[in-house]
């Protein structure tokens, strides 16, 4: 197992963030809940595609803590492996919002026309050791430079795995287009490394531990090192459509999530209690896995940076206008 497991809680602001940024370095306050639960919103049920991913732990916990009842909304759960399967569904409207989703494949779509992207909440930032590459132990593979020439599992080719482990390498010596990148969904990916179908993994909590205890597989490359560390890479994600056919219901929404991500921030025994019901992990290995950061705020210059690097990679034709895709409401 890693000798260092994230068990502080990151000390984030106990009091509703003054606001959201709508702009480098401005932002605009979420309404505060008032009244009657629900009163004036337009939808009162929300279908929500979630990912077994610890990204989307907000999600869980403002079910269990009642902040979506207090909002006077109610959120049935769609389970989905990857958010590019729940994206037809995001389109068509058959499910409201994308919890966990990772930003990549919903930039690259929002500027093919795909759709027309609004990001509720972040959900995820890189930390250390929370998405590694792991071989088994037996392997040659031992550093980032050993990793040429080797096919390397990741959920989605194309996506926040590869654009990060590539600047990882690069800041390695080693050539990224050496990397052989081979899709594998989180759940299969240690049975493809145990099988010998891939050389190593990137594996994202909580399927990062789970191969380590039933594998003894060892980390060879820390995916949440620097240069992308802290690194914004999943969220909370809808539609243009949504958020403007249902803005009290889209800000209701947004306020229970942070109000989550707030507690998730501070309180790691919140985040443990809830991945066990919709990760399928057991509790002692909940209560050892490194989660990654809680945003608190819709930052658009933590956001920026994604967008600029996914432009630098050529995942993006230009730069992102982040003030039209970061949802803040009117009032």
């Amino acid at each position: 197992m890693r000798q260092s497991r994230s068990r502080s809680a990151l000390v984030i602001a106990t009091a509703l963030l003054a606001s959201f940024v709508t702009g480098c370095s401005s932002s605009s306050k979420p309404a505060a809940a008032g009244g009657s639960a629900g009163k004036g919103l337009e939808k009162t049920t929300l279908k929500v595609a979630s990912l077994p991913l610890v990204d989307g732990a907000a999600l869980h916990i403002a079910i269990k803590e009642g902040y979506f009842k207090a909002e006077g909304l109610t959120v049935q759960v769609e389970p989905v492996q990857q958010s590019i399967q729940a994206l037809p569904a995001l389109i068509k409207g058959d499910v409201d919002v994308i919890a966990g989703a990772d930003y990549v494949t919903f930039l690259m779509a929002n500027e093919k026309g795909t759709l027309k992207l609004r990001v509720l909440a972040e959900g995820a930032t890189l930390k250390a050791n929370m998405m590694d590459v792991l071989a088994l132990p037996k392997s040659n593979i031992k550093t980032a430079k050993d990793l040429e020439g080797k096919k390397v599992a990741v959920n989605i080719l194309n996506n926040i795995q590869s654009l990060t482990l590539n600047q990882i390498v690069k800041a390695n010596n080693v050539d990224p287009t050496k990397v052989k990148y081979v899709a594998v969904p989180f759940p299969q990916m240690a049975a493809a490394l145990q099988s010998g179908q891939v050389d190593a993994i990137h594996a994202v909590e909580p399927f990062l531990s789970d191969a380590q205890k039933k594998l003894g597989a060892k980390v060879v490359v820390d995916g949440g090192s620097d240069p992308v560390a802290d690194m914004p890479i999943s969220g909370y994600v809808g539609t243009a459509d949504f958020t403007t056919k249902y803005p009290k219901t889209a800000a209701a929404f947004q306020r229970a999530i942070i109000k989550a991500q707030q507690l998730a921030a501070t309180d790691r025994k919140v985040v443990e209690q809830v991945l066990p019901g919709y990760t399928k992990i057991d509790a002692q290995t909940a209560a050892i896995i490194t989660l990654p950061g809680f945003p608190t705020s819709l930052n658009a210059t933590r956001m920026q940076r994604l967008a600029d690097l996914m432009t630098n990679s050529g995942m993006l034709q230009s730069k992102v206008d982040l003030s039209s895709i970061l949802f803040t409401p009117s009032s």
